[in-house]
């Protein structure tokens, strides 16, 4: 897949997982990989950061008690609004793909 256009789709996927409500890591990036299973968990982390310095989620804290203490990440309003553009256009160039 075209590094952008995976880039861009994997960052929505990841807001549309964040969109259900709060999720550590681990379980989040599980998921991905069962979708995506070509791209590294260091990806995936990438995105999550990138989308937290552009205020598209915020990340707190929780202690586990399987373990050390989890980073968990939430989408914010302005992710949601993020989010809501990119299914538009997702579905605008899907309709574009689809009509030739």
């Amino acid at each position: 897949m075209l590094a952008q256009l995976k880039k861009g789709i994997l960052e929505l996927c990841i807001l549309k997982i964040l969109l259900r409500g709060e999720i550590y890591g681990y379980p989040l990036i599980q998921e991905m990989k069962q979708l995506v299973d070509d791209t590294d968990e260091s990806t995936f982390y990438s995105i999550l950061r990138r989308i937290k310095a552009e205020g598209l989620a915020e990340s707190y804290e929780k202690p586990s008690s399987e373990g050390p203490v989890r980073k968990y990440y939430v989408i914010t309003p302005l992710g949601k609004e993020k989010l809501a553009q990119m299914c538009q256009e997702w579905e605008r160039m899907k309709g574009i793909v689809d009509s030739l």
